[in-house]
């Protein structure tokens, strides 16, 4: 179970937009993207989870730029779970550009554990809980 987990990305042509940076939306897919494969290396897929019948639903992201990224950039995106109750989690994000090691934005997402019939909060079962690791936020 990886305390903090790295996950690679390339800033395609697709994602730049008409201020020839990757757009903002590509972050939101980006954290997407990191925190359903550290949930998977913790051996939480999407599919589990389905199984479970309950999944996580993001109720609120909140990202600061910190400095543009153009198209060929590879990004590392360093993600951990760093408060976690009940029904809910939040998770931070680190994005570090290769070339330079410069930060380029920093992220976190508040979810709700949800069940899937109901639609509505559940409690975090123990064997999830028990699957992910709280770290503090200094070492993302």
């Amino acid at each position: 179970m990886p305390l903090i987990y790295e996950h690679t990305v390339f800033v395609l042509p697709s994602d730049i937009d008409e201020n020839r940076h990757a757009n903002n939306l590509c972050y939101l897919r980006w954290m997407n993207e990191a925190a359903v494969a550290h949930s998977a290396a913790n051996g939480w897929t999407s599919q589990r989870y389905i199984q479970l019948g309950a999944t996580w639903f993001a109720r609120r992201h909140t990202i600061e730029y910190l400095a543009p990224s153009f198209e060929g950039d590879q990004l590392t995106i360093r993600t951990g779970v760093c408060e976690w109750t009940n029904i809910r989690s939040v998770r931070k994000f680190r994005f570090v550009r290769k070339s330079d090691s410069k930060i380029v934005a920093e992220a976190e997402t508040l979810w709700a554990f949800v069940n899937l019939k109901t639609g509505r909060p559940t409690r975090i079962p123990p064997e999830v809980a028990e699957s992910f690791f709280v770290v503090n936020v200094c070492e993302i």
